[in-house]
């Protein structure tokens, strides 16, 4: 299927995550992982857009800026853009844990990035993502989540557990 959106996390899903209660708070910090602009650029070449969804509750904290999270997110952008790879919405939620519904796994910056694609509907997009909060954001918001993990969890609401990115995009793009 070629989806209408392709939602991905950005920490652990497009670039390195930082370890366990630190943030990625700087472009320095920035590494992305291996095949993430292959797997972008091939879903840019397929015409599906795709929107980065990312909890940044280090700003909630004040250990960054909203004007830092821009910074780290052009960062990313800039390493995806040298290997011919866009992003065509990023979508931030700011906030503390349990303050609002765009905080995943609330659905709120999917049902944001929703209502910015006319005609797009959640059952043919999809949600990627490196914690089961990232699939119970897509499944609160009516679509598939695809877990990247080095292997399955017990227990997921996931359609699909898959290694890195670029196996997250070929699975979507054999499914039915």
């Amino acid at each position: 299927m070629i989806p209408d959106i392709v939602f991905l996390d950005r920490d652990g899903t497009l670039n390195r995550k930082a370890p366990e209660g630190a943030y990625v708070e700087r472009p320095a910090d920035v590494v992305l992982l291996p095949e993430s602009a292959a797997a972008v650029r091939r879903l840019n070449e397929l015409g599906v857009p795709v929107v980065v969804v990312s909890n940044q509750r280090g700003v909630a904290l004040g250990r960054m800026s909203e004007a830092d999270v821009g910074e780290v997110n052009d960062a990313v952008a800039s390493l995806l853009a040298r290997e011919g790879a866009v992003v065509d919405s990023w979508l931030v939620c700011p906030h503390a844990a349990d303050a609002c519904d765009c905080r995943k796994p609330g659905p709120g910056l999917l049902l944001a990035g929703l209502a910015a694609r006319p005609g797009a509907r959640a059952e043919r997009c999809v949600m990627l993502g490196d914690a089961e909060t990232d699939m119970l954001a897509g499944r609160a918001a009516g679509m598939p989540g695809v877990l990247l993990a080095a292997r399955a969890p017990q227990r997921t609401v996931a359609a699909a557990v898959c290694r890195d990115l670029a196996a997250a995009v070929a699975w979507i793009l054999r499914s039915p």
